[in-house]
C-alpha cells in the first residue's frame, strides 16, 4: 500500500470513529511506516523530535482503538507498535524474551496456507471460528544468546 493509500485508510478509520487525522497522528503513522519493524515509544520519538511523549502516547491509544495500529507486548518493559496488518502485509514476529526485541518475518505462500488451514482445523474442533491469525515466536535473539 502506498503512503497516500495508508494515509487515506487511516483517515477513514479515524473519521468513522469521529476522530481527526491530526498532524501529530500523521507523524506517528509516518514513523511507524518508516520503521524497520515494530517500534517502542522511544524509537518513535527518536524518529520525529517534534513529537512529545504524552502526545505520542495519546495518539497511539486512539490509533490502536480505531484499528490502525497494533500493539505488541514483549517480555521487557516496553510495548512496541506497528501499523495494522491490513495497512501493510501479513507477517509474524520473532520476540526475544531476554531483551524484548521484535523482528518481523513472513512465510512463503505454501507454508502460510498450510499454517492457516491447520489453525482453522484446530479452532473449528473447539467450536471457534477464526477470522485471521497472528504468530509470535518467543525465544532468544542472536545478540542475547
Amino acid at each position: 500500500m502506498s503512503d497516500a493509500e495508508v494515509d487515506n485508510e487511516v483517515a477513514t478509520l479515524l473519521r468513522n470513529a469521529e476522530q481527526r487525522y491530526t498532524t501529530g497522528r500523521r507523524r506517528v503513522v509516518t514513523a511507524l511506516r518508516h520503521g524497520t519493524g515494530p517500534l517502542t515509544m522511544a524509537q518513535i520519538l527518536a524518529h520525529d523530535a517534534s513529537l512529545s511523549q504524552s502526545s505520542v502516547y495519546r495518539n497511539l491509544t486512539i490509533l490502536e482503538e480505531v484499528g490502525a495500529v497494533t500493539r505488541i507486548v514483549t517480555g521487557d518493559d516496553f510495548s512496541r507498535y506497528e501499523l495494522a496488518e491490513h495497512l501493510t502485509e501479513h507477517h509474524h514476529h520473532l520476540i526475544c524474551t531476554s531483551c524484548g526485541d521484535v523482528v518481523d518475518f513472513s512465510l512463503d505462500d505454501q507454508v502460510e496456507s498450510t499454517l492457516d488451514s491447520s489453525l482453522h482445523v484446530a479452532a473449528s474442533a473447539l467450536g471457534f471460528v477464526a477470522s485471521s491469525h497472528r504468530l509470535d515466536l518467543l525465544g532468544t535473539c542472536q545478540n542475547c544468546r
